[in-house]
């Protein structure tokens, strides 16, 4: 049954798949599973955890070690299962996170944390897009990369975006790097500052899901609080992530508007597949008629997924690519994390006083 499956997802019509392909692909996938396992069990240590370094962190990282010493020597048995991994497990990776979220969050939070999230995801991804394209001079790609890791849900975000960006590896890799320094920044910053803010716990945690890069980085901001301050911060980062799947469709029509005269490399760009069913598998667990069960292990096996997609793109990471970017995709995420902590806040205030 898995070798036909596999052998459907590889093979079209017009290009059927050799045997070698066959060894590849289970090379491969064999290669990135074992790293992606070997990230989660680390995940799990008390201090890894402690500092809210999810799986998906840890296997980029692995995959980018591996990539510019071992994999280069057995690249050429491994190829197909890699990219594979990069790219269709990635895919299937964020249509089952829409199993972390449901519809019910809006009501949680309320209209005012809605418009909290519109306002800042809105606001800081288009000043991506003009200071990475403007002030630092950065190609579109890699401002839309860190734009999007920056506005919505660190990593997986960027994960998301980049079938639809169609970047390279190494700018993928630089936009996540860029999420994971200041999240990261972010998950101490946030707990320490607290007490100069004036925030009551509910509204710090809105502060926190409406402004922190990843999902695991706002549990450790919201909870180094309260319980009850972890809770509104997850629900409304939980919100955020929700706005991923139109997000994607808003810029692959963007994209296809702005696509360069000659460049065929997105002719063909439409609104992301992917991106409709993670939004339809969201409102499938929004009306609880999956057991509660499967849920959870459909959760679990989406974290295996995302994790081996980052580690395949680590390894198809190269530094010396990563060297030519400078320091400049630094500096844009460090504005946009800049920018989160002080515009942030004052949306916050903003839209609270009007609520």
């Amino acid at each position: 049954m898995m070798g036909r499956l596999t052998h459907a997802l590889l093979t079209t019509p017009h290009n059927p798949l050799p045997r070698l392909r066959h060894r590849e692909f289970r090379l491969g996938v064999t290669l990135v599973l074992a790293v992606a396992v070997i990230s989660l069990w680390l995940a799990h240590k008390p201090w890894v955890a402690a500092h809210g370094l999810s799986p998906l962190t840890i296997g980029v990282v692995l995959g980018i070690v591996l990539g510019n010493t071992v994999f280069p020597r057995i690249a050429h048995e491994t190829a197909a299962g890699v990219d594979f991994s990069k790219n269709s497990l990635l895919r299937l990776g964020i249509i089952l996170y829409g199993f972390r979220i449901t519809f019910q969050a809006i009501v949680a939070v309320g209209w005012s944390g809605i418009l909290t999230d519109v306002a800042t995801l809105t606001l800081t991804f288009m000043l991506a897009l003009f200071l990475g394209r403007h002030l630092l001079g950065l190609d579109r790609e890699t401002a839309v990369l860190i734009g999007a890791g920056s506005s919505i849900c660190g990593a997986a975000a960027i994960m998301a975006a980049e079938p639809v960006v169609r970047a390279q590896s190494h700018k993928v890799s630089m936009a996540v790097a860029t999420v994971v320094v200041f999240g990261t920044l972010g998950m101490f910053l946030y707990p320490a500052i607290y007490p100069w803010l004036g925030l009551s716990e509910h509204a710090y945690g809105l502060y926190v899901g409406s402004t922190v890069h990843e999902v695991a980085q706002v549990v450790a901001a919201g909870n180094a609080i309260s319980p009850a301050a972890g809770n509104t911060a997850v629900i409304e980062k939980m919100l955020r992530v929700m706005m991923l799947a139109p997000f994607l469709m808003l810029l692959g029509q963007w994209l296809r508007r702005h696509q360069q005269h000659g460049d065929q490399t997105r002719a063909g760009l439409g609104i992301p597949w992917f991106a409709v069913i993670f939004l339809a598998v969201s409102a499938l667990n929004s009306i609880h008629v999956v057991p509660a069960e499967l849920v959870n292990g459909l959760v679990a096996l989406d974290t295996v997924l995302l994790t081996m997609a980052m580690t395949a793109l680590g390894l198809r990471t190269h530094i010396g690519a990563v060297r030519q970017a400078g320091v400049r995709p630094l500096l844009l995420g460090g504005l946009l994390f800049g920018f989160l902590v002080v515009a942030g806040y004052g949306i916050n205030l903003a839209i609270s006083a009007l609520s």
